[in-house]
């Protein structure tokens, strides 16, 4: 008795101590919690944070969280955020690098109303169009340029710019012609408000040409020079692109996972599961590792956004291939 007893409290002892031995990561979200994050619920929920030693806690996002100023007052260790954003809090001196991209597609487009007669980009012209600003209208101003288009709204060859919230009402009150959607997401709630999709018509920026890179992982540079941090990233994307390579091929399941962690009771079954389904198809074709060809599209994209671009030089440092490198080969 004496011996089982003895064996059981080294037991609780060894797992106690395991358990206090997992290294914390904090990871910020961009947005609440939706299967656009599947992949790191997903990590959590099976164990691969835990095969690697990692407790994670994951910070929803919102409109009143920025992810670049969490991470800056060493609110998380690491954040997702969209190039974008993170490479013009660079240039303004907070030093971000992109250790990872499990997102190699884009998910923004431009949704128009087809009884406007819109058929082709240049029906654009003399046409109200809701754009979202806070550095995601770059990639439409860019479009717009490379089009000749203006968007001063003066003048016949200009459109009207709407600063569109994080919704879909501009389009459905016929406020305006198109509107900025994600695939994965506002697009469906159009169609959820009645409209069909042969009344639609849309745009994908990554067809046009302007597409830039979105969910990236970022961490603070000076982090980097750490050893153990690095070690701790290592395991993180590790385990983050295990996640998600289970997410597509369990869509419905990935979903659940999600909807299980939704504090605010938000989301709905229906919403989240063809959310999976059409962020599936943005980071299928990704291992995680950035393809330095899709980040030198995204920086001309923002260098080339009219006269205000997001970025006014070459960045330096953005981004590395050592925590890939090591995670996934």
């Amino acid at each position: 008795m004496k011996k089982l007893i003895g064996g059981a409290i080294a037991a609780f002892a060894l797992s106690t101590s395991a358990a206090l031995a997992a290294d914390a990561v904090k990871l910020q979200l961009k947005w609440v919690t939706q299967a656009q994050f599947a992949g790191y619920y997903v990590a959590k929920d099976k164990g691969f944070y835990s095969d690697e030693d990692l407790d994670v806690t994951i910070l929803p996002g919102g409109p009143d969280i920025a992810p670049t100023q969490v991470i800056a007052g060493g609110g998380a260790d690491v954040m997702i955020d969209w190039m974008p954003s993170a490479l013009a809090a660079r240039e303004k001196g907070l030093p971000l690098v992109n250790i990872a991209q499990p997102y190699k597609h884009s998910g923004m487009m431009l949704t128009c109303w087809k009884d406007a007669g819109i058929e082709k980009p240049m029906d654009l012209v003399n046409r109200t169009l809701g754009v979202w600003f806070y550095g995601n209208e770059y990639p439409f101003l860019s479009w717009m340029a490379h089009l000749g288009i203006k968007t001063d709204g003066k003048g016949p060859d200009s459109v009207e710019v709407l600063k569109q919230g994080f919704n879909v009402d501009p389009l459905l009150q016929r406020q305006a012609d198109c509107i900025s959607t994600m695939t994965y997401n506002e697009y469906w709630q159009v169609i959820d408000a009645g409209v069909t999709p042969e009344e639609l018509i849309t745009f994908k920026y990554e067809d046009q040409g302007v597409a830039t890179l979105e969910d990236g992982l970022y961490v603070m540079e000076e982090k980097l020079s750490d050893p153990a941090f690095e070690d701790k990233m290592v395991r993180f994307v590790r385990a983050s692109m295990k996640g998600w390579k289970y997410a597509e091929e369990n869509p419905d399941e990935a979903a659940e996972i999600v909807l299980d962690n939704d504090a605010s009771g938000a989301q709905t079954e229906k919403h989240q599961k063809r959310m999976m389904r059409e962020v599936a198809k943005l980071t299928a074709d990704s291992n995680g590792t950035l393809d330095p060809a899709d980040y030198e599209r995204t920086v001309k994209t923002l260098l080339s956004g009219g006269s205000d671009p997001v970025i006014t030089k070459e960045p330096e440092g953005a981004w590395t291939h050592v925590i890939t490198d090591k995670a996934l080969n």
